[in-house]
């Protein structure tokens, strides 16, 4: 595709909502959803765009949320496989 993608993980819905807040007005990203993962409240928040774009959101995401609650994880994908793709779905 040549897009990077951004994951963020984060406790509770409130930071993610923070986290896609903040990574959409840092950079021209795309989100593309959220999902709970297994238990303790943790959501993953995806979004898209240029490498550079999604490196800056993630960074932007990573900082407005550790204000205030933990960063689980985070991770930059650039160019992923086809493969991939029905994993990170496009909401």
């Amino acid at each position: 595709m040549g897009e990077a993608v951004g994951l963020i993980e984060v406790k509770g819905m409130v930071a993610a909502v923070e986290a896609a807040d903040a990574a959409a007005k840092a950079a021209e990203v795309q989100v593309v959803g959220w999902e709970k993962t297994k238990g303790s409240g943790l959501l993953v928040v995806k979004f898209r765009g240029e490498v550079g774009a999604v490196r800056a959101a993630l960074e932007a995401a990573e900082f407005a949320c550790k204000r205030f609650t933990s960063v689980y994880a985070s991770r930059l994908i650039s160019r992923p496989d086809a493969g991939i793709e029905p994993m990170l779905g496009r909401d």
